[in-house]
Order: C-alpha cells, then sequence, then structure tokens
C-alpha cells in the first residue's frame, strides 16, 4: 500500500529509482519504508526470501493396505469386512514423497475432504532435521558389524537444496512448507516445532511472521538429563531442545489439556478454596489451616524426560533425529483429543504415527526418506499387534506416494531468474546430465530423438529424470515410444523406481512386445575418473522367487489352502569404488563396505596386510522384511484427480488456487492395484530372525489367483513378483 513519502525524494533519488527500475535491479533497502507501508517492527530477512508457496496438486497413489485381522467378535460390526480388516472409515496415511509437493495436494487435493470429514488437522508436530543427521545416511547391522549406509542421489539433492547449504536455505525450506501447514491446520488447530539452538530464534520470528504474534503460546525446553556432559568443546554442556507452540488462531479456543507428573517424593502443600471471588487457604472446624501431601506436579514449560538410550532394544531405532515416546505422548495428551487427526511431515522413523495409534488418534506421517517409511511400516505393524494382543482399538493405514513431480520442484534452478531463464538452465542440466549418463553406459547418444537418449547394441535406452522416481506414467510412455519406432527392445536407467511398480509393468511391457530392461544408475557416475576409466556398473533390480506350498490333506478346506515360502532374493548393489574404499581403511582398522551385491569387511592388520570377510553369506541375510497379498487383483487403485486433469492427474497451479474455485474431483483407475499386506515378517532390533513361510491361507471358493509377494532389503527398497495360484 503506497503512502506519502516521508520526506520529498530529491530529483537525483527520483532518477536513480527509475533507472533502477528499468534495469530490474533491486532498490536500496532505504526505500522500502520512504515508498511503501509496513507494519512490522521486527521481521526476518534472509536471501530471496518470499511468501510465495508450492500450488501444485498432484494425486495420491495408494502402494500397500495394511491392517491386521481383528477377532471374529468384531467382524460384525459395519467397518470390518468378513476377514476382521478395516473396509470403512478413516485409513491412516504414511506418504513417501517430498513434504512441500505433499503438503500442496493435501490442501487443495481429494484427501483434504477426508481431512475434513475427520475433523480437520488438529495437531501438528515436527522435528525437521537440521545439518546434523538430514543427509539421509544410515548405520545398518548385519552379522554382528554396521554398515553406513550413504544417501540415494534424490535425497542427497533434497539435502543439498533444502538443509545442506546453512541457515539461509534451511529457512527458506521450512518457512514455505509452515505456510502450507498453517492453510491445512484446523482453525482451533496447534502446532508444536522441535528445534535446537543453531535455529530456534530464527524459527521464532518466522513463525511470528506466519501465525502472528498473538498465536505464540508456549516456548517449551526438553532437558534430556540423561545425557553424558562433555566440556571439551569449551561450553557448559547442552542438554535442552526447543519446542515452539503456536495455534491457528488464538480467538477461536484450541485444545488444552494441563497435564500432571509424578514428583519424587510427596510433598505439603496448604489446600486452598475459593471463598467470595477469591482464593484463601481452607482451614478445618478448629480453625487450623489444612495441608494436603501431593504426589504429583503441574507439568510447566521445562520438560524433564529421559533421552534414548542405546541399551534400549525396544524403543530406540538408532534412526537420526528419533524422539523419545514419552515426549510426543505428553505433546499429544496436552493438545489433541480422542480421535482427533494429528500429523508429522518429518516423521523419521514414525515416533509421532505410533504414539498416536496407541493413544487413538488419527495419524498422517510424511517423509522423504524410503529407509524412514519403511522404519515407520514396520513400527506400526507392530503396534498393531500390540494392541491387537491388548484387545484394544487400531486403525489400518496405508502407503502412499504422490503420483508425479514437476521438474522444478527438484531440480537445482531458483534464485531470481525469470521465467524462460528458468527454462534454459533446466534444459542445459538435463542435457549435461544424459550426456554424462549415457558415456557412462557406453551407449550411443542420438542427437535429433526427441524421446529416446541412445542405443547401445540394439537396444534403445531412455534415461530418467534426476530429479524424481521413475514412475508407471513414464513407462508406459517409454513402451509407447518404442513401439512408435518399430523397436521390441529398451533400457530404461533409473536412480530410483517408485515403489510397487514391478513386476507389473514389465508383465504389461511383455504383452505388448516390448523386451524392457529397468537398471540402477549408480552414484558412480559422477566420479569422472570411473567414467573415464569405463569402471562403472548399472545395476539390475533386484529378484524374488517364491513358491507356493500347497495343503496335502483331502477336505474341501485342504484345497483351498496355500501357504507361500520366499526361496530365493538377489540384490546388485554397489556402493562407492571398492579399490578407494580399501585404500582409505588405516592400518588396524576395518571397514563395511558394499560391493557387487555383497557386503564385506575390510580389515588391514597394524602392518598393512588387508582381509575380506563376507557378511551376506546367505540371500537370507539381504531380507529385512516381506510381505504377501494372497489376491492382489482384487483391489484396483483408483485415484482422485480434478476434472480436467491431465493424463497424469496434475492440474494447472492457477487453476487449482482460484480465489473462489471448488475444485471437484473424478476417479480414475491407474492399471495398478493396491497391495493387500495380508502376512508378513520382518526383524527388528530384539528379534532378528525372519519366517520364511507364511501361515496357512484359506480361500473362500476355488479358482485362479494372482499372489504378490513383496521383499523389502536392508536399504529399504522394495522388489515385488507375482505368482498364480490354483485352488479347489
Amino acid at each position: 500500500m503506497a503512502k506519502p513519502p516521508a520526506y520529498d525524494l530529491t530529483d537525483a533519488e527520483k532518477r536513480d529509482l527509475v533507472q533502477l527500475i528499468q534495469a530490474g535491479r533491486p532498490l536500496p533497502e532505504k526505500y522500502r519504508f520512504v515508498l511503501f507501508e509496513d507494519r512490522r517492527e521486527v521481521e526476518l530477512v534472509w536471501n530471496g526470501k518470499t511468501r510465495d508457496v508450492c500450488t501444485t496438486v498432484l494425486p495420491f497413489q495408494t502402494l500397500e493396505h495394511i491392517d491386521e485381522p481383528r477377532a471374529e467378535t468384531r467382524v460384525q460390526e459395519q467397518l470390518f469386512d468378513s476377514r476382521g480388516r478395516q473396509s470403512k472409515g478413516w485409513t491412516n496415511k504414511l506418504i513417501w514423497g517430498d513434504n512441500k509437493l505433499i503438503l500442496s495436494s493435501l490442501k487443495a487435493g481429494a484427501l483434504r475432504r477426508q481431512i475434513e470429514d475427520a475433523g480437520g488437522l488438529k495437531l501438528i508436530y515436527i522435528d525437521p532435521p537440521f545439518d546434523v543427521g538430514a543427509d539421509f545416511s544410515m548405520d545398518i547391522e548385519i552379522g554382528g558389524e554396521t554398515f553406513h549406509k550413504e544417501p540415494n542421489l534424490l535425497e542427497q539433492i533434497a539435502y543439498r537444496d533444502t538443509w545442506g547449504r546453512g541457515a539461509d536455505s534451511f529457512i527458506s525450506m521450512i518457512y514455505e512448507r509452515l505456510i502450507l501447514m498453517r492453510d491445512l491446520l484446523a482453525e482451533d488447530g496447534s502446532l508444536f516445532l522441535h528445534c535446537d539452538w543453531r535455529v530456534s530464534p530464527y524459527l521464532r520470528l518466522a513463525l511470528d511472521e506466519i501465525f502472528g504474534r498473538e498465536n505464540f503460546r508456549n516456548e517449551l525446553y526438553w532437558y534430556y538429563y540423561n545425557k553424558m556432559p562433555d566440556t571439551r568443546k569449551g561450553v557448559f554442556p547442552r542438554s535442552t531442545d526447543t519446542i515452539l507452540w503456536y495455534v491457528k488462531d488464538r480467538g477461536k479456543g484450541y485444545c488444552f489439556n494441563p497435564l500432571e507428573e509424578a514428583r519424587e517424593k510427596a510433598v505439603k502443600q496448604l489446600q486452598r478454596v475459593k471463598v467470595g471471588g477469591r482464593m484463601i487457604n481452607a482451614r478445618d472446624s478448629d480453625g487450623n489451616v489444612i495441608y494436603t501431601n501431593r504426589t504429583e506436579r503441574v507439568v510447566d514449560n521445562v520438560w524433564r524426560l529421559s533421552m534414548l538410550q542405546p541399551a534400549d532394544k525396544t524403543e530406540n531405532l538408532f534412526f537420526p533425529t528419533q524422539k523419545p515416546e514419552s515426549l510426543i505422548e505428553r505433546i499429544l495428551n496436552a493438545s489433541s483429543r480422542q480421535g482427533d487427526l494429528v500429523a508429522d511431515f518429518f516423521s523419521g522413523s514414525g515416533t509421532t504415527a505410533a504414539v498416536a495409534e496407541k493413544l487413538g488418534r488419527r495419524w498422517i506421517a510424511t517423509d522423504l526418506g524410503k529407509f524412514g517409511i519403511h522404519t515407520t511400516r514396520k513400527r506400526l505393524i507392530g503396534v498393531q499387534r500390540e494392541l491387537k494382543a491388548a484387545e484394544k482399538d487400531f486403525r489400518a493405514f496405508e502407503v502412499l506416494n504422490l503420483g508425479r513431480y514437476e521438474r522444478q520442484a527438484y531440480l537445482n534452478v531458483g534464485g531470481r531468474l525469470s521465467g524462460a531463464q528458468k527454462e534454459q538452465a533446466l534444459a542445459a542440466k538435463e542435457r549435461e546430465f544424459r550426456e554424462l549418463i549415457l558415456r557412462a553406459y557406453k551407449a550411443e547418444a542420438f542427437d535429433s530423438d526427441a524421446f529416446f537418449d541412445g542405443k547401445q547394441g540394439g537396444r534403445l535406452v531412455v534415461v530418467g529424470p534426476i530429479n524424481l522416481p521413475v514412475g508407471r506414467l513414464f513407462v508406459e510412455e517409454v513402451i509407447m515410444e518404442t513401439r512408435k519406432r518399430g523397436a521390441t527392445r529398451v533400457d530404461v536407467l533409473a536412480f530410483e523406481f517408485e515403489m510397487g511398480l514391478f513386476p507389473a509393468v514389465l508383465e504389461e511391457a511383455k504383452a505388448k512386445g516390448i523386451d524392457l530392461t529397468p537398471k540402477y544408475i549408480p552414484n558412480d557416475v559422477f566420479d569422472k575418473r570411473a567414467v573415464d576409466r569405463g569402471q562403472v556398473v548399472f545395476h539390475d533390480i533386484s529378484f524374488v522367487e517364491a513358491t507356493p506350498r500347497y495343503a496335502k490333506g483331502k477336505t474341501a478346506r485342504d484345497k483351498l489352502t496355500v501357504k507361500i515360502e520366499l526361496t530365493d532374493f538377489s540384490v546388485f548393489y554397489s556402493q562407492g569404488a571398492a579399490e578407494a574404499a580399501i585404500a582409505a581403511v588405516k592400518d588396524g582398522k576395518s571397514e563395511v563396505i558394499c560391493d557387487r551385491g555383497q557386503l564385506v569387511k575390510i580389515s588391514k592388520s597394524k602392518e598393512g596386510v588387508t582381509t575380506r570377510d563376507v557378511l551376506t553369506k546367505t540371500w537370507t541375510d539381504w531380507v529385512d522384511y516381506w510381505a504377501v497379498d494372497f489376491d492382489y487383483q482384487s483391489r484396483k487403485e483408483i485415484i482422485k484427480v480434478p476434472v480436467g486433469a491431465d493424463a497424469a492427474g496434475v492440474v494447472a497451479s492457477a487453476d487449482a488456487t482460484s480465489a473462489n474455485a471448488v475444485m471437484e474431483f473424478e476417479e480414475r483407475w491407474t492399471g495398478g492395484y493396491i497391495f493387500e499386506n495380508e502376512w508378513q515378517s520382518f526383524r527388528t532390533r530384539k528379534n532378528r530372525e525372519l519366517e520364511l513361510v507364511t501361515a496357512d491361507h484359506t480361500y473362500e471358493r476355488p479358482g485362479r489367483y494372482m499372489v504378490a509377494v513383496k521383499v523389502v532389503d536392508i536399504f529399504g527398497n522394495d522388489t515385488m513378483t507375482l505368482l498364480p495360484v490354483n485352488v479347489g
């Protein structure tokens, strides 16, 4: 809003302003307060600050539905099917992907209706990792040793673009997401943001701007008293984190339940009563002051709660940024009620989801790391089993991802470039990227083909995007373009494939006469020396083999009963150049490396003699989790997309955010099916054993069924195979 300047601009200043504007250059800071009204007394400023937010609306795809069957007494209830599995009502959501796109799609997409029908989103807790632990690397236990898993390329890009450049990039990343979270919250909702000393001052100012200073409620301090003190850094040992609590609209009310906690020993307190509108000491009939022994105290804003301990094998998953359940339990008890919907958009190992399930809350949990999603899935299956054993209620949950991403959502092109400049920068980056990959793959590049990147030995070659997982739509386009050219063989190279993509798309390609081979691009392609030497190996996707075992009895039930045995699993991973890793091991030390589908412990004696010990001695060592859907094609994957959306289900941003537009949605079948997780076995820190044969499964009627077997390896990557069974 323009206002008369506080003083008259000189002719020279006016001339300078005109020249600066015509040249497209920024104005000196002094003119901001001279030319425009700005009522903010204090403001957080950083390079590239904007209040613009993502408006992309993408469809969610359901990859997996997970639910423990209930007891027979519950089957009669309307929410459950004949197997005791939930068939109606709210299903909890575990979503893999970039939370910026997830938030914008929840805000204006088809799931918003489900959120509102569930009473609205009442509470958000987030613990966005800053610096330490934010690079998605992971320590994995194998054969009594620890392997340090490096992040995949998509995770490296996310780290570099949002956390890896210091406070500027972190604040820019979180600011946009906080605006989206505020818009998604119910009017009486709360947000709890967990942070430490490095960014808490910035985040307090950012939240004041977004939520309004009047909606600030508390600055809470988590005091983890059992942390080992360390004074070697020349400072008082740090033993607190900060949790900032804001509400959407203080004037419209919000949930707050005062809490009490046990005292270490009882204390004597005066008993108080209200008389005549004021509080006075209570007295007995003889006029003596009355005291009570108090064994509890009111919880204030300093929370003395233990941090996770390494020896804890029940709760501690050794996941970076993992917080104790007692901390999340306190937040949920204080600011939500039974049945409320809560969310965590940086869910990590799934602590918020696990506590929400135990406390009877509905939940949404999202994470960019595939290993985090897998860890949460295992953890929530464990919670379902615990609640089932205790005869308590629990809800089904589903694993989802976003159907498609825009290139600009991930590629590192930004700053103050114009739209045309951004397109040029994107095109240049993608061209360089493809040239590098093709050279490493020893393929002949095409100059004029609009779709395929090159060929190798009579096979067409197409490189998936650097910035997103290759999904069903991309593969379907590959099949169509291959057929257009009259070709029958094609290789698809990608850093990441969508969860649940295989083997369905391979069967689809085969049915259309196309020999389609997907291959993983290793991170070695960015090592110029390895490319020049021709040492880069592109790995096949993992291989799964399973066999049906039919019941041997002759009864009618026996003829309908089958078990599934997992009989083989193979992977082809390598992480980095083995020679370089071996050379880096110091004398007298050891290191675990991943080399050509094996985890190998490299040890060097004090004399420099190197020995190799293979840790993955059998194929089962690679398996962390496997699950079975005994009737895979029974439930089609239906997505809701805006009416008029393109083939990918994407609607133009302008249409998605028109001021008064009410978006309508229609259902579409993706061509895929939802994996109904009916049986599973997995390893935990406490129990490393793995069952390789399922329990008996009895079909209701004779026929031919398609069984889906899903295996997740120790890195969190999933592979699926289909096998037909005939019963009756």
